[in-house]
Parts: structure tokens; sequence; C-alpha cells
């Protein structure tokens, strides 16, 4: 018996090649019951020819399938099902509604859902204007040169050191190419046991928060900030001070006396982008000595410094071992990389690896790897230098259309960045803005969820040129320009 060549279609919503969807049908239809062990495949080119794709796809995917025992080949007779392939264990249905009898409100001991932060569309690739920060642009990325990265790490040679489930400690490659090679162009100079490889800056965040902070202490951040920072100062229930920022960052006499740790993100601030000048970054320093307190330097995008050359890292000035520096990879290679790391003295270092490892062990092995063997190769400086040039374009492109269209930013110094930090109209919400422009495919961020109260910041959006293409931005922006006059005339 023959399975109908009619039971076989391409899953239009599956991402992958044309050999991974083939494999993802038969496997399925397998594991599901609905193709039995002995039953006959169509024959490859009865197959391709149904589907409309190439023979040798579908030679390919069939010989996929009986390395993975889904099915196997015999002689000139074809392929038929396994007889021992893969099946998924059932259980029968349980009888009847099953209702949730908790009382959830008195069960939950503490509440975390509360954080606000910037709303990202999972389909906005599928908008013609993606105004929206932080995502990856797959027509800058390296795709080939990160394949073959990762296919070396999975390799037998470094299968050992991937696979294996490290505890506490990180992949020596990956640490030792942040030691000699990212740390030094900021001017920092560590030893391997001063790095720790965290899950994004996020992550970071969360290790200095948990490791330096209690109910006790006192820690400032920018106001307007990262809203992730702000939930995460949130849950390790110390007083957080919010400090306004100017155009050189954030402003020093506003911190409190009592401070013991300053949150600050001085190469671009988020998310305005305003660069900290030396001077400042001086008197950062000296305040902290004298007053004694820490200093987190959150340097999530100093990649982006394509205008001007990027001012020493804070940490690079520090003397006293008071800075703890954060970096991140997830900008400059792509945000679902999650991959990231902490310097500080091997004291913070210490306690912040112990509570890493109690909570999940280390970031995977496989990451750290493929990462570390990008990065060694040149593969990374080489993406970056791209994007700069990119970048540059996109924002000069940017520049003159928001010109154009009169809508100036509020001119703040930066360095570089992949955004603009905007301000609508008098009168103007920008979350109302916002949505209307969603209706019209262009895609924005309200910046109310950056300040301490929203409602100051109500009239801020950002748009950023990272996920858009050059031919787009300009009737984008006009499109803004269109629907913010609408709004007025309203």
């Amino acid at each position: 018996m023959t399975i109908p060549i009619d039971t076989f279609f391409l899953d239009p919503k599956f991402e992958g090649t044309l050999q991974q969807k083939i494999q993802r049908m038969i496997s399925e239809g397998v594991l599901s019951g609905r193709f039995i062990p002995g039953v006959k495949m169509p024959s490859s080119r009865k197959l391709a020819t149904h589907l409309g794709i190439s023979r040798i796809t579908v030679t390919l995917a069939y010989s996929e399938l009986v390395s993975d025992d889904y099915l196997i080949a015999k002689g000139r007779s074809g392929y038929y099902v396994s007889p021992t392939a893969p099946q998924r264990t059932r259980f029968d249905a349980p009888r009847g509604v099953v209702s949730d009898q908790v009382d959830w409100g008195r069960a939950i001991g503490q509440r975390f859902s509360s954080q606000v932060m910037p709303e990202k569309p999972i389909d906005w690739r599928s908008y013609p204007y993606p105004f929206i920060y932080g995502q990856a642009d797959e027509n800058i990325f390296d795709h080939s040169n990160w394949r073959q990265c990762a296919l070396q790490a999975l390799g037998k040679r470094a299968f050992s050191t991937v696979t294996a489930d490290s505890y506490e400690r990180d992949d020596p490659e990956l640490v030792k190419y942040i030691a000699l090679n990212t740390l030094p162009r900021r001017g920092i100079h560590a030893k391997p046991e001063q790095i720790l490889i965290t899950m994004g800056a996020q992550n970071a965040l969360w290790l200095c928060a948990e490791v330096l902070l209690n109910q006790r202490r006192v820690a400032a951040m920018e106001n307007p900030g990262y809203p992730g920072l702000r939930g995460v100062l949130n849950l390790a229930r110390c007083t957080v001070a919010s400090i306004p920022v100017d155009d050189s960052g954030l402003q020093l006499n506003a911190l409190p006396r009592e401070t013991d740790v300053v949150f600050t993100t001085p190469s671009h601030h988020c998310p305005t982008n305003v660069t900290m000048p030396l001077e400042r970054r001086h008197g950062l320093l000296e305040m902290a000595s004298e007053h004694d307190f820490l200093i987190v330097e959150d340097d999530y995008e100093f990649e982006m410094s394509f205008l001007n050359p990027p001012e020493p890292a804070l940490k690079s000035l520090d003397e006293e071992g008071r800075v703890i520096y954060i970096g991140s990879f997830s900008k400059s290679l792509f945000p679902g990389l999650r991959l990231g790391y902490v310097v500080g003295s091997e004291i913070f270092i210490r306690e912040a690896r112990a509570l890493r490892a109690a909570i999940l062990r280390h970031p995977p092995g496989h990451l750290q790897r493929t990462a570390a063997n990008f990065l060694s190769l040149g593969h990374y400086d080489a993406l970056v230098a791209r994007m700069g040039q990119v970048y540059r374009k996109r924002r000069e492109i940017m520049q003159e259309a928001l010109t154009r269209c009169g809508l100036p930013s509020p001119g703040l110094s930066v360095a570089g960045g992949s955004s603009f930090w905007m301000k609508t109209p008098e009168g103007i919400d920008a979350r109302d803005l916002a949505r209307d422009l969603k209706e019209r495919g262009v895609l924005i961020e309200p910046g109310d969820v950056f300040f301490e109260r929203p409602e100051d910041g109500a009239r801020y959006y950002r748009i950023a040129y990272s996920s858009i293409e050059s031919s787009k931005i300009a009737s984008g922006i006009e499109l803004i320009a269109q629907t913010l006059a609408a709004i007025c005339r309203r």
C-alpha cells in the first residue's frame, strides 16, 4: 500500500528549507500515526512533481529520514515507513472538564507581570515601515559564516566542550577573546577571573542588582531609562532614585548622597542616545570615590559609535575598582543570541557566578563556542564594520527626511546608535500616534515606558533604522508627518 500522493502538502508557515519542510511533513505524519509502519512512500519523482520542486530535494529529505529511522530503503522497491520508527507516547484523555479551582490571588507570593516594556509585534517584518529598535536585519547579517561557525562548534573536536555540563564555568575561548580583543578596544584590561558570560545584558543587570542591592540600599538610574532595569531594581526591593538626563547624560547634581549603586548608559543613553562627555565621566568617578558608591556601566551598544570615535569607557578610567562593566553581543549580532558579559573585581564576579550557577548554571555551550568562533575568525569585526556603514547611510537618509518633513528631534548630542528620540507637537500623545501609524503599516515605539512616571513621556517616541531598508525610510517618515498633521486637524 502506498500513501496517496494528495496526502502531501508543504506548510507555507514553516520557516525552513524545502528539504526541511518535507522532512517535517513526513516525520509529523509518522509521529501522529497517520503514516503507519510498513506503508510505502510515493516515489521521489512523483512527490517532486506533485509538490512542484526538484527531485533531488525529495531524495535528500528521504535520505535524512532514513538516517533518523523514520524510513527504510528497500533497494529498487522504494522507501517505506520504518517498523522501528519513533513514536509519541499516548495517554488517554481525562474524562470530563477539569476546572482550575486554585485561588491564585492568594497562592502567588510575588508578582512579576506588572513590568512594562516596549511592544514589538512578533510579525514586525510583515509591516512595510518597521521603525522598531533592537531587531536584526537579515540583509546585513553574515548567515553563511555564522552557519559554518555553528557547524564547527558542533563538530567532534569541540563536542566534549560544548555538550558538557560546565556548571559555573564559561567557554574559555569566548572569555579569551573578550579579554584580549573586545575589552582593550574600550581601554579595559581584565583577567579571565574578572569576566562572567551572561544571558545578554538584561541577565547581567539582574545579577548586578541581586548581588549589590537589598531593601536597605539605594540604586540610582536614569530617567528616562531602560525599563528592563527598572523592573530588575523593583525585584531587588531597593530604593530607586530616578535621575534626570540632559544633553550630556546623567545629571550628577541630582544623585542622592545616600546612593549605593549608580546604573548608567554613558556611551549611548537609553533611549535618547546621548553620549556622556569625558568631563562628566570623570566627575561621576570622583563622586563615586568621595561618596563611596559603585557604578554599573551598561555599554550595550558601544559598537555603534560610527559618527564619532567612542569616548573611553568609564571602566577604563576607573582607578579604584568601582565600575562594573556590562557588554552585549545581542545588539551587534542578533537579539535572539542572548549572550553578554559582565566585568568586575574577582570578589564580585565570584558572587555573581555563584548566583548564576544557582539559577541557570551557564549559557548554552554551543552558543558560546559558535560566538567564539565567529569572533576569533574575524567575521564579527567585518560585520560590525558593515553595520556601521549601513547605519550611517540610513541615519543620513532619516535625518534628511525628518528635516524635509519638519519633524525635528530634540537635538541631543549623540555619537551613533541606531535610532532617533523624537517628540510630538503639544497636545499629541505618542501612544495615539503609534496606534494610527500601525494601521498604515508604520511601527514606532511610544516613549512613556522609559519614564518613572509614564505621563512624563507621553509625547516622546523612538524611531529606529536598524531593521528598515534605506529605500523605505523617506516614505515612512512622510507617513509619520502626514499622520501627525491629521491628528492636529482633529
